[in-house]
């Protein structure tokens, strides 16, 4: 049995990372809870890490991707750059294991690794 292999996309932006499968796992869990802090329960951290890399992420954008909630009442909402940059992340993603699929079954013939 062949290994399985995944392909992950990791964005940088002048030698620093930018976006990777953790930040939008966390930009795609505020979308669906509604929530910085919900959605740091369902990724198994806490409230300060989760608001730390929103920060971060609502810094390394022209338009901040995470907003409070409009009318009060707490909560967070994927902006509509939020949104934009979630789609486009998907996207890439797409797009490269598409190109990589034959390159990617190929190593996992040669990988030691094999599934359970």
């Amino acid at each position: 049995m062949m290994a399985d292999l995944r392909l992950t996309v990791r964005i940088d932006a002048n030698d620093q990372p930018l976006l990777g499968h953790g930040k939008i796992r966390l930009l795609e869990a505020i979308g669906e809870t509604g929530s910085i802090s919900a959605a740091a329960r369902a990724m198994g951290m806490s409230y300060r890490r989760a608001w730390l890399l929103v920060e971060a992420l609502n810094g390394a954008f022209a338009s901040p991707l995470v907003a409070a909630r409009p009318g009060g009442g707490g909560g967070a909402v994927l902006s509509e750059a939020g949104a934009e940059v979630l789609h486009l992340y998907r996207e890439i993603e797409r797009r490269s294991a598409e190109g990589a699929s034959s390159a990617l079954g190929a190593l996992a013939a040669l990988a030691a690794v094999k599934r359970p």
